[in-house]
């Protein structure tokens, strides 16, 4: 076993341990899995050149599907909302894909921003379905046909969201080391090459996009429930702009750098805005702008290339 498999199984320890050990902390950590998720589809949309400032839209499609369902089945239970939010996300996510996905850069950007945009009017405008700005209250789902006070679903939607987080985490690890990951990627570098040996360039950008926003809707359905509510806010650009935000601060390089940048974007918000009331958006904004200098690969890259160096002093200093 390699010493980075024994690592990651360290850390999912550690995170498993969790709730036991620092409970008063899983509600914090369970919003930073759920927007990880998020990140995690911005990241792989990254791999490919693509930026998109409208991914919000998935999240609320996903939040939104668990509310609407969860009140027309009375609570229901949390693999089915949570199933559900794939499922419309992924719907979404193929309808929308079809048409951005032929565009590249700054017009796909402002693509799935104007689409974002348009959900979010609409949420906002049908107040009579949606509850507009006030959104949708989300009941507390069983758990497999459990019933659990709110001290105990904590902990379950942290262990689930833990297992979520982890599991995409690996699926897009595996995705991208895959033929079709490496064709993703090559449409960064060479689209045109692409075209030549036979893949359409439009295909694989379009599973990547497809992907990215069932990750994108199992967010949005997760921090749904943590949060209890639906509003819309999760689909509003800040919310895409978000998510873009945490994927270069945690770094686009690898995917450790959604759960790594999730972390430290929901720290320095949580606890800056504790001491310095509105102003921690200015500490998050030095902190971007201190990784973008120093450290443009990332934090997850900066500790990598960190590593890399005593690897090789060690190896110098013992002659090899």
């Amino acid at each position: 076993m390699t010493l980075r498999n024994i690592s990651l199984i360290l850390v999912a320890l550690v995170l498993a341990a969790v709730p036991v050990f620092a409970g008063s902390i899983q509600t914090f950590m369970a919003i930073v899995f759920a927007k990880s998720l998020a990140v995690l589809g911005i990241i792989l949309l990254l791999q490919a050149g693509q930026v998109s400032f409208g991914h919000g839209m998935f999240f609320a499609t996903g939040a939104y599907t668990v509310a609407f369902l969860g009140r027309y089945l009375g609570g229901g239970d949390l693999v089915l909302l949570v199933a559900a939010g794939l499922v419309t996300s992924l719907v979404l996510g193929v309808a929308v894909g079809l048409f951005v996905v032929r565009y590249r850069y700054i017009f796909f950007g402002m693509l799935n921003l104007a689409f974002s945009m348009v959900l979010y009017s609409i949420l906002e405008k049908f107040f009579h379905l949606t509850g507009g700005s006030d959104g949708v209250r989300i009941r507390r789902p069983t758990f497999l046909g459990q019933t659990f006070d709110r001290g105990q679903f904590d902990t379950v939607i942290y262990y689930a969201t833990l297992v979520m987080a982890l599991g995409a985490a690996i699926l897009v690890w595996r995705y991208l080391k895959s033929p079709l990951g490496q064709a993703l990627k090559a449409i960064k570098t060479n689209e045109t090459r692409l075209e030549y040996i036979g893949l359409s360039a439009r295909s694989v950008l379009l599973v990547g996009y497809v992907i990215s926003a069932v990750l994108c809707g199992l967010g949005g359905a997760s921090l749904g429930i943590i949060q209890g509510i639906a509003t819309p806010e999760y689909t509003y650009w800040t919310r895409s702009s978000e998510f873009v935000f945490i994927a270069i601060l945690g770094g686009i390089g690898n995917v450790a750098g959604a759960l790594t940048g999730s972390l430290v974007y929901e720290a320095v918000r949580t606890y800056a805005a504790a001491f310095v009331a509105d102003s921690w958006q200015l500490i998050l904004g030095f902190v971007l702008l201190v990784i973008i200098l120093r450290a443009p690969e990332g934090i997850v890259g900066l500790a990598t290339s960190m590593a890399e160096r005593r690897r090789a002093s060690r190896a110098v200093e013992t002659g090899k």
